[in-house]
C-alpha cells in the first residue's frame, strides 16, 4: 500500500516525532517502505536576515543540522528500515509539500503538537496546512 513515507521532524521539539515516529516504522515495516525523514531549516538567505548573521552561517548551519539528522536517525530509527535524511530550508508546511511532492511519496506522517490558537487545538498549524495541500495521504498522530 504504501513504498514511501515522509516523517518532518524538528529534531529540537521531541513533540514533533515522538508519537508519529514508532506510526511511521511500524508503516514501513508492514508495508516494506522507505522512511524519508525531513527537517526543514528557517531561511535566513534573504538579504534582509542574512545581512545579520556571519559569513558562511548558512552553510556551516546547514552541515550542523544535516549532522545532527544522521545522528537522530543512527539513534531513534532502527537499522532494518531503509531510511533516506532530507534536510532543506523554508516554511515548514510548504517544504513539506513540495518534498513529499519532488520524492512522491504515499504517505505523510506527523504529529500535531502545537497548542497556540483555536486551530492549533484541533490539528497544528503546519498539520493544518499539509492535510489541505498535499497530494499525498496525510496521518496526523495524537
Amino acid at each position: 500500500m504504501y513504498r514511501k513515507i515522509l516523517l518532518p521532524v524538528d529534531i529540537n521539539e521531541e513533540a514533533s516525532w515522538q508519537k508519529a515516529l514508532p506510526t511511521a516504522v511500524t508503516l514501513c515495516r508492514t508495508f516494506g517502505a522507505s522512511l524519508h525523514v525531513l527537517t526543514v531549516r528557517p531561511d535566513v538567505k534573504m538579504p534582509m536576515v542574512g545581512a545579520y548573521f556571519p559569513k558562511n552561517f548558512a552553510r556551516d548551519a546547514k552541515a550542523a543540522v544535516i549532522e545532527a539528522q544522521h545522528a537522530f536517525i543512527d539513534d531513534q530509527i532502527p537499522a532494518d528500515v531503509q531510511t533516506q535524511s532530507v534536510v532543506v530550508d523554508g516554511s515548514p508546511w510548504e517544504a513539506i509539500i513540495k518534498v513529499a511532492d519532488q520524492l512522491e511519496v504515499d504517505l505523510i506522517v506527523m504529529a500535531s503538537h502545537n497548542k497556540r490558537r483555536f486551530v492549533d487545538y484541533v490539528l497544528g498549524p503546519n498539520s493544518e496546512h499539509v492535510v489541505h495541500h498535499a497530494k499525498a495521504s496525510v496521518m496526523i498522530v495524537r
